[in-house]
């Protein structure tokens, strides 16, 4: 061994022998990482693409069954606008969740969707409306015509949960069969940036679409523009649009508008007496309206029919009247033939809503969901001012569609519900029509016998659809080749609904209340389903015109005054928002008198009308003297049909003043119930 050291050979061996050694390792090293990073980046794809892609693809093509379910047609111009919807929800998944939490977050959130998309499709079979985020507060209310809804379900609905038992079972075997990987080197960073990427440009899309859409009056062509999700976002938009006009105007000062504008149409003809502006005033030349205060001091009694059209009156059916008892008051009273529906989503309480205080409803919610808080001006607070007691009397449950609420909104002095009747089970609502009137006219004999003045409306259900009416309570006998079809059952529901009116007269007589009593009738909305009845054969098999819009929204308005021997057959175009202020009218009371800013008009003392509706039909859609017309994606892509003939009408021009009218005295009604003052 050297004196001075370890041998020097031996170490540049063993230095020379490592260097190697050393090189292969951190080219092994080298490898791992670069193995890691494609690892990586693979998982950032896999984790990004994979689950991302497949459930967007899922959501997409739900949107697009939805569309063909409603409009009968996938547009593919406007894929787009539903594509980067859901790219955007699926994409925020893909930026806040890791791998497996993702998974599960797309699971639930295609879960949700599938279950939104199945209630609205069902929604619009039943309603004809596409569905805003305000009707989920009404899903509650579902148990309750569960009949109504099963018969209008489509099988093919089931589509839009096929996957999720093979998504949720293929995640349950992937987590038990998973072999053992080498940790991978995780990108979050990547990942992440990539899905703010797709977000951001997808929600410039959508933001795109949604302003063009705000800019359509019509629902319909919204939805089918927009897509599902991004009409849900023009439905909130526009909602907090009037809420910062309502709190930024006073009631006072919207009243004044209302009438203002009013006063611009020309609802009497130049020179003549009367009201001109629904409130029942004197005429220029000071003389009272038109049969103001013929029942003046007499009871009210106002049936609303369920689902009662108007083409039933008059109509005979195998040589029977489907109304006899109807068409006898049609006869002897004032009996209004072109009066139109203008229900919102609350649809019958909206009707009862409209009836009492002639307001339009908003269509966005149910009115008895959305300002049954208010103390709304009424009918029945504007006849408790001249001494009268007001009840109301349905066969439900009084919390279905909120009538807890609205009653006292309407200042109904109480209301009688289900526990009150004796459930003959007639139909899923129970208690059939003859029940309600039996134990609605024991009430009313004892406020007769008390000398009180009285105002009572009573809300049918017995021609309630599916229309099945049970076979002991059928009094008319169809035609062979209309048993079983929707038609024959909507005809003998409506026959049911005529034979109890007629029991509820005769116990009127009875207890010598009918010579001092005002009845007052009418529908609250269609019954016959389009999709079941086709307008021409509707027609030929009844001997009549019917037309898929104009005569299925025609609801018949009669009012009998006792002592009138003569009918006044009216043809005035009228709606349900006029029906208030004719009532008022002959009991000589005028609306003004209770604070009531009537959006409707006394039938009996106007030339001209204008009748706005807004569910059913699209927003912007009205009837007056001569057309229907219902807007395109606005007023110049409009169409017309004449009310006469039941033909389009080419020129649309001249309804141009109609429309911009019809659209601010709506916006005017939406202020002003919206600043009504809440109950303590």
């Amino acid at each position: 061994m050297s004196p001075t050291g370890p041998n020097p050979g031996a170490g540049e061996r063993r230095s020379g022998g490592a260097v190697p050694e050393l090189r292969a390792s951190r080219d092994v090293l080298a490898e791992v990482k670069a193995l890691a990073r494609v690892r990586a980046n693979r998982g950032v794809a896999r984790r990004l693409g994979s689950p991302f892609v497949v459930y967007t693809a899922l959501l997409l093509a739900k949107l697009l069954l939805l569309r063909y379910f409603c409009f009968g047609e996938v547009a593919w111009s406007h894929i787009g606008a539903d594509a980067s919807a859901v790219a955007v929800l699926t994409g925020l998944i893909a930026l806040a969740l890791p791998a497996r939490g993702g998974r599960i977050a797309y699971w639930c959130l295609n879960a949700l969707v599938s279950l939104l998309l199945f209630a609205a499709a069902l929604y619009f079979a039943h309603f004809g409306s596409m569905p805003t985020y305000t009707a989920l507060l009404e899903l509650h209310q579902v148990p309750q015509v569960k009949d109504s809804v099963r018969s209008t379900m489509d099988p093919l609905y089931v589509l839009f949960f096929l996957d999720l038992p093979v998504l949720a079972l293929f995640g349950f075997v992937r987590r038990r069969v998973r072999a053992r990987r080498l940790p991978a080197v995780r990108s979050l960073s990547r990942r992440r940036w990539l899905a703010l990427i797709v977000i951001v440009a997808c929600a410039g899309i959508s933001a795109g679409g949604i302003r063009q859409g705000l800019a359509i009056d019509n629902e319909l062509a919204a939805a089918d523009r927009e897509g599902f999700l991004g009409y849900q976002v023009i439905a909130a938009i526009q909602a907090g649009q009037a809420s910062r006009s309502a709190n930024a105007a006073n009631l006072a000062d919207t009243a004044s508008e209302v009438r203002t504008l009013q006063a611009t149409y020309p609802y009497r003809d130049a020179g003549s007496s009367g009201s001109g502006a629904g409130q029942t005033q004197p005429g220029a030349d000071g003389a009272a309206p038109a049969f103001f205060g013929t029942a003046k001091g007499m009871n009210l009694i106002v049936l609303q029919l369920e689902a009662f059209q108007n083409f039933p009156i008059h109509l005979s059916v195998g040589g029977q009247e489907v109304t006899p008892v109807l068409n006898k008051l049609a006869d002897m009273g004032f009996y209004f033939s072109r009066v139109f529906q203008q229900i919102g989503q609350g649809n019958t309480s909206d009707a009862e809503f409209m009836a009492n205080t002639s307001v339009f409803p908003t269509a966005k919610i149910a009115m008895s969901t959305g300002y049954g808080d208010r103390a709304l001006p009424s009918l029945p607070r504007l006849l408790r001012q001249s001494g009268y007691k007001a009840y109301t009397f349905h066969v439900n449950d009084v919390k279905f569609w909120d009538r807890n609420r609205l009653y006292p909104a309407l200042g109904f002095d109480g209301y009688f519900d289900k526990p009150n009747y004796v459930n003959d089970h007639f139909n899923e609502f129970g208690a059939s029509d003859e029940e309600l009137y039996r134990f609605g006219l024991s009430e009313l004999s004892k406020l007769g016998a008390s000398g009180t003045p009285f105002y009572a409306q009573f809300v049918t259900a017995s021609s309630h659809f599916p229309f099945k009416v049970p076979a002991d309570k059928q009094r008319l006998t169809v035609p062979a080749s209309l048993e079983g079809t929707q038609l024959g059952d909507y005809l003998i529901a409506a026959n049911y609904t005529d034979y109890a009116i007629g029991r509820l007269i005769d116990g009127l007589k009875a207890d010598g209340l009918w010579d001092r009593t005002v009845l007052a009738v009418y529908g609250d909305h269609f019954g016959l389903q389009p999709d079941d009845n086709d307008p021409a054969w509707v027609g030929e098999t009844l001997g009549i015109r019917y037309d898929s819009r104009i005569s299925r929204f025609n609801i018949p308005f009669i009012v009998h005054v006792p002592g009138q021997q003569q009918g006044e057959p009216i043809k005035r175009v009228g709606g349900q928002l006029d029906m208030m202020p004719t009532i008022a009218n002959l009991l000589g009371v005028r609306p003004a008198d209770g604070n009531i800013v009537a959006f409707g008009h006394d039938l009996l003392n106007i030339e001209h009308n204008i009748v706005g509706s807004r569910y059913y039909l699209p927003t912007g859609s009205f009837f007056n003297d001569q057309v229907l017309f219902v807007p395109g994606t606005g007023f110049d892509d409009g169409t017309a049909v004449s009310l006469d003939t039941l033909e389009p009408v080419g020129d649309v021009a001249p309804y141009r003043r109609d429309y911009d009218y019809i659209m601010k005295l709506m916006g005017l009604s939406d202020r002003y119930v919206r600043l009504l003052p809440k109950r303590s």
